[in-house]
């Protein structure tokens, strides 16, 4: 689905269905250097069980045109104008890596948009070695070998996709050497900066689930967990034998937590779409 934010191209994917205003909304945000094929099992599912989907390309991603945003508040403004252009007076958000602080700081600076929030793989910061801070800037292959490498636990290093022949470290060496020059290093930096998790999450007023791998070596389940205990509705799935990249390396386990709790607080925006079909009738 193609669409515009502040005059530029965006696209997303909706999972096989139109996107529509008159069902309940949930987006789905990436993580850094990296678009919306992250969330291909877990968008089309929720497309096909009574969601609007809408995984995005942020600016300067995948399809998405223009610049990579400078900042983790600035992506999280620019979710929700995002919503603002696909007619979503609410909605779900559900983030992955830089995408769930995003999510996290959207959530609680636009308290009033966000029905629910998922973080994946999250921490209250998310500092970035100053060598593959430099390796990124650089556009050295050695940036995404370093990030591949410690976002797959290790049961993707021997192997371990779903589906037979598929080949995780692979894929995600693609994916990140696909992203435009420059546009790694800006995600790292705003990761980098980054330093207001505890107090987004303590500011949060809608329910918080906060989604972790056991054996994540990139933002530990523990520190997660110490993320959720600010959050005054959270509750904590960790998944186990399981790194950064939950959605590719456990996808049934994800979409399994993530429907689940989706499911249980899908009513205020199912109020709010209700009460608006009434309005309009009346």
């Amino acid at each position: 689905m193609d669409f515009q934010v502040r005059g530029e191209g965006c696209f997303a994917a909706t999972g096989g269905q139109a996107f529509s205003a008159d069902k309940p909304a949930v987006f789905l945000v990436h993580g850094a250097g990296m678009d919306h094929s992250v969330w291909v099992f877990q968008t089309r599912y929720l497309a096909h069980h009574g969601w609007s989907v809408a995984a995005l390309d942020l600016p300067g991603h995948g399809r998405s045109k223009g610049t990579p945003l400078a900042s983790i508040d600035a992506i999280a403004d620019w979710l929700v104008e995002a919503m603002d252009a696909l007619g979503a007076s609410k909605a779900a958000l559900v983030g992955h890596s830089m995408g769930a602080i995003a999510s996290l700081s959207a959530a609680a600076r636009h308290s009033t948009r966000v029905s629910a929030l998922a973080c994946c793989g999250v921490a209250a910061k998310m500092p970035v070695h100053p060598d593959l801070l430099a390796a990124a800037e650089a556009n050295e292959q050695e940036a995404i070998d370093m990030i591949n490498a410690w976002a797959h636990g290790s049961a993707a290093h021997m192997g371990g996709h779903p589906a037979s022949g598929l080949w995780l470290l692979g894929g995600g060496d693609r994916l990140l050497g696909r992203a435009e020059s420059g546009v790694l290093h800006a995600d790292l930096a705003a990761c980098n900066a980054y330093g207001d998790g505890m107090a987004h999450a303590a500011a949060l007023t809608c329910p918080a689930l906060f989604l972790l791998g056991a054996r994540d070596r990139m933002t530990p389940a523990k520190v997660g967990r110490a993320l959720a205990a600010a959050a005054p509705q959270a509750e904590v799935d960790v998944i186990e034998d399981c790194g950064h990249m939950m959605m590719t390396e456990r996808p049934e386990e994800s979409l399994q937590a993530l429907s689940r709790f989706l499911s249980a607080n899908a009513g205020s925006q199912q109020e709010e779409l209700s009460d608006a079909a009434g309005a309009g009738r009346a």
